[in-house]
């Protein structure tokens, strides 16, 4: 009767609702860097979906005015990546020292990235390069709010991460230098009221791929409900 069917139908939406919640937290756990990819390529139709999830993520002004460029072929890879790997150990030590990074598992990080720095975008199944339209300067924020644009697209860009853990599919991000933005205008003649935060390189891990240790943080420890006071208190204990 109506009344059993409303009941199966508002049954089955539970149950949908908690595999969706399944899901989003398996690919939150799931998602890793990887910078070893697998010399295969990243179907457009999967990468269609995955950037249709961060078109999804919240923006500042309704707009989501994100534009994205992909570059899969290895030539024109080499014609738009102006970069180099530091593949001295010791001069990334020396540069790890001169932040005075001092946590070992995030020097290790470091050691397992610098060298790649190149190999991972060139490499990788699918290299995207992300636009943001600006309202201002980027460096030149006049507020905290000129930032906004900024603050949204890495919105856009965190749903990418997830929509592709979701596929089975792992990248990294890379911010570029400022010879690098000015190269990369030449190479490809972007709009001058559009910015690149960072690369995204996207692919299926290799089997050898060396993925850093992960911070392990308790919640707990991070959550403050008193006061700021109460924050300056618990950052000098």
């Amino acid at each position: 009767d109506l009344h059993s069917t409303s009941r199966r139908q508002r049954q089955m939406c539970i149950r949908d609702r908690d595999y969706i919640k399944m899901e989003l937290y398996e690919a939150i756990e799931k998602r890793r860097t990887i910078r070893d990819f697998e010399d295969k390529p990243v179907d457009m139709e999967v990468i269609k979906k995955i950037l249709s999830a961060g078109l999804k993520a919240p923006t500042n002004n309704h707009l989501r005015q994100w534009e994205f460029v992909i570059i899969n072929d290895k030539k024109e890879r080499l014609r738009v990546l102006k970069l180099e790997g530091m593949t001295n150990p010791d001069d990334c030590d020396k540069m790890l020292d001169g932040f005075g990074m001092t946590d070992t598992d995030q020097r290790g990080m470091y050691h397992i990235a610098m060298p790649k720095q190149f190999s991972m975008l060139y490499n990788s199944g699918c290299l995207i390069l992300p636009f943001f339209k600006l309202r201002e300067p980027l460096l030149q924020p006049t507020c905290l709010s000129s930032l906004n644009e900024f603050a949204s697209i890495w919105l856009c860009i965190e749903n990418i991460l997830l929509a592709a853990a979701a596929e089975g599919i792992f990248g990294v991000t890379r911010i570029p230098m400022t010879e690098e933005l000015e190269h990369i205008r030449k190479a490809i003649n972007h709009p001058d009221d559009y910015a690149m935060p960072c690369y995204i390189a996207l692919g299926y891990p290799a089997k050898d791929a060396k993925i850093p240790v992960q911070k392990v943080i308790n919640v707990e420890d991070r959550i403050h409900t008193v006061s700021y006071t109460h924050l300056r208190a618990h950052e000098t204990e």
